[in-house]
């Protein structure tokens, strides 16, 4: 169990790292995340379960589960990656997983730090 551990532990890390050096990810705090998404024309995205975006969403967001298998193509015809998508999750944690993926397809992507709970304590 313990190898297991280290195993995904590892995975993870190196998915983290691999996403902190993307130039086309940018993790910005509440109050940055707050003033870009109420301009207009912005792909604002919560990477949540549809049970967490039923129960409380930034407002004028779209919901696109990072965690199902077909995140990737649902992203791929809901966005346009012409356009920078925001993007947040209850913590910060899938949303980085979600940018990740995202700016692997072409996407510049900006994730809020902290998630959903950062924002409502803003």
């Amino acid at each position: 169990m313990n190898k297991l551990k280290m195993i995904f532990s590892a995975l993870f890390g190196a998915t983290l790292a691999a996403c902190a050096r993307n130039e086309n990810i940018t993790t910005v705090d509440a109050a940055a995340f707050e003033r870009a998404v109420t301009k207009d024309s912005v792909q604002l995205v919560d990477v949540r379960t549809a049970e967490e975006y039923a129960d409380h969403h930034i407002l004028y967001a779209v919901n696109i589960d990072v965690m199902q298998p077909d995140f990737k193509d649902k992203a791929s015809a809901m966005l346009d990656a012409s356009k920078p998508a925001y993007v947040y999750c209850r913590s910060g944690k899938r949303s980085l997983t979600a940018a990740g993926i995202l700016a692997g397809m072409g996407f510049k992507v900006i994730n809020l730090r902290g998630g959903i709970i950062e924002w409502d304590n803003k």
